[in-house]
């Protein structure tokens, strides 16, 4: 089965870090969102979405991505993400809303902190300085290993 994880990561490499770790485990190919194509993606058994977390939700780029799909009815996909500091929860309900609609079933959602330098954080050294560190990539590792026999 074919797996693929799609992602959007800017300013320190911290989602990247983590998609490479999942693509790892679960032996997929691994696309930044500009390079991915809506077409390719009825190919893949499993597709992961992950960014940053951008004012409580995923990057645009990653969003507009999905709404550009066709139907993707019973196709499974997982949601990841790096954060400053806001709840999960909140921060994915946008993606998991959007990837509902397009027919997805979600079989898992993962987040870490990142490191953060917004804003107002550059000024102080930002936050969660050396996130995602090895143990949230160990974690990214076991999440990935939880939802490798659904692909």
């Amino acid at each position: 089965m074919k797996g693929i994880i799609i992602y959007k990561s800017v300013h320190h490499g911290n989602t990247l870090k983590v998609a490479e770790k999942m693509a790892e485990v679960l032996n997929a190919e691994i696309k930044e969102v500009e390079e991915a194509n809506a077409e390719e993606i009825k190919n893949y058994d499993i597709i992961g979405f992950g960014s940053g977390i951008y004012f409580g939700r995923h990057h645009r780029r990653i969003l507009k991505f999905v709404d550009e799909l066709p139907s993707m009815y019973g196709k499974k996909a997982f949601i990841f993400s790096t954060r400053g500091g806001t709840p999960t929860y909140l921060n994915h309900m946008a993606l998991r809303r959007k990837l509902k609609s397009r027919g997805f079933i979600i079989v898992g959602e993962f987040s870490c902190r990142g490191y953060d330098t917004y804003s107002i954080f550059k000024y102080i050294g930002g936050l969660n300085k050396g996130k995602p560190d090895e143990k949230d990539l160990e974690r990214a590792a076991d999440f990935a290993r939880k939802i490798e026999h659904l692909k």
